[in-house]
């Protein structure tokens, strides 16, 4: 079974509700239409599928649940999704990986960002050159901020190469016993 997601032509930048005026469920002069009907209580199940359908033809569905997600909205139909739908993604939510949304930071971007893509931020930032004072603009951080993150990431690509060579150097076996020769120049 294959799963697909439908990504948003653009992320949604901090503070930005203007995707809002886009969406089917606002009221306008030629389409009224009842907020409450996306508050349905759990046995109103004709309700629950009005509200869907409506959704289903939003063309900012996929914003308004990432909305819902990212500000911990609990209540009603959001993004075409119930309350018990959305409760499992609440909880994955911290470890979303979406390198669209981090392709976007890198390109000076103000997205939402989870701390898994904060991460994906100051890895791609490092391996592309840029300065500690374009990553700190960019995660909205102070410079030596910027700076500690750049020192852990080296050590960590340091480290992940390292343990690369080592693959190739011989294991002891119970029993042996270990020379001073075995532990290099610094013992």
């Amino acid at each position: 079974m294959t799963t697909m997601t439908i990504s948003p032509a653009r992320h949604r930048s901090l503070g930005d509700h203007t995707w809002q005026d886009q969406a089917v469920c606002q009221s306008t002069e030629y389409n009224d239409v009842d907020p409450d009907a996306f508050f349905p209580d759990p046995d109103e199940t004709g309700k629950i599928a009005a509200a869907k359908s409506l959704c289903g033809q939003c063309p900012v569905r996929r914003t308004c649940l990432d909305a819902a997600l990212e500000a911990g909205d609990s209540h009603g139909i959001r993004g075409g999704m119930t309350e018990e739908e959305r409760q499992p993604l609440h909880e994955k939510l911290a470890s979303r990986l979406d390198y669209s949304r981090v392709n976007d930071t890198i390109a000076g971007r103000d997205v939402h960002l989870t701390k898994a893509e904060r991460r994906a931020v100051v890895l791609a930032a490092y391996r592309h050159g840029l300065s500690e004072e374009r990553l700190a603009w960019l995660l909205k951080i102070t410079e030596e901020h910027a700076q500690k993150l750049y020192r852990e990431t080296r050590r960590a690509v340091r480290n992940r190469d390292l343990d690369q060579t080592r693959t190739d150097v011989p294991l002891h076996t119970h029993g042996e016993t270990l020379g001073r020769d075995d532990f290099g120049t610094a013992a």
